[in-house]
C-alpha cells in the first residue's frame, strides 16, 4: 500500500470510532467501564433509570469520543463514584 492509502484507512478508522458515543457503566463490584453505545441494550433506557433497577446500572454519558467517557471515569473514580480497577 502507498502513503496516501495508509493515511485514508487510518483517516476511515478515526472517523469511524470518533462517531460512536461512549458511555461509564457501573458495573455490580462498583468498578466503572467503558462501553461503546453499540454495546449497549437498544431496550434500555440510559437517560431515565427506572426505580427498581440495582443501582450497578448506574450509568454517565454519552460522550463523543471514548478519550472523553475516561476523563469522566477518571473524575468518577477520584469523586468516590467508582472504584479503582
Amino acid at each position: 500500500m502507498s502513503a496516501p492509502e495508509d493515511s485514508a484507512l487510518k483517516d476511515s478508522a478515526l472517523k469511524d470510532s470518533a462517531s460512536e458515543a461512549w458511555y461509564v457503566v457501573k458495573q455490580e463490584n462498583g468498578q466503572c467501564t467503558i462501553a461503546p453505545a453499540s454495546s449497549v441494550e437498544p431496550t434500555q433506557n440510559l437517560d431515565a433509570p427506572s426505580p427498581d433497577v440495582a443501582s450497578s446500572s448506574e450509568h454517565w454519558g454519552p460522550y463523543e469520543s471514548e478519550q472523553d467517557a475516561i476523563a469522566r471515569r477518571v473524575g468518577l473514580i477520584r469523586a468516590g463514584k467508582c472504584q479503582p480497577a
